[in-house]
């Protein structure tokens, strides 16, 4: 399997209203922090999550996150 691209060492800030969303895994997509279909071929899926209360969300940027899609500090170790 490859291993995923650092997109940015930040996280993504976006406001997000109520749904569902695929977040990009692989790091690749030009639409980050979403897929965009750049993973195929690669043996990395996008992760599925579900928005319930409209807001500001803090998405991972450096595809560490040991808690995807969402930022769990890792990118302060990269």
């Amino acid at each position: 399997m490859n291993q995923p691209v650092c997109a940015q060492k930040a996280p993504y800030a976006v406001d997000l209203e109520p749904g569902t969303y695929h977040w990009c895994a692989c790091g690749k997509s030009a639409n980050q922090p979403f897929c965009d279909g750049s993973h195929a071929g690669s043996g990395i899926a996008p992760v599925a999550f579900t928005v319930q209360e409209a807001g500001k969300q803090y998405l991972c940027g450096c595809k560490a996150s040991k808690n995807a899609p969402f930022c769990d500090g890792s990118h302060a170790k990269l």
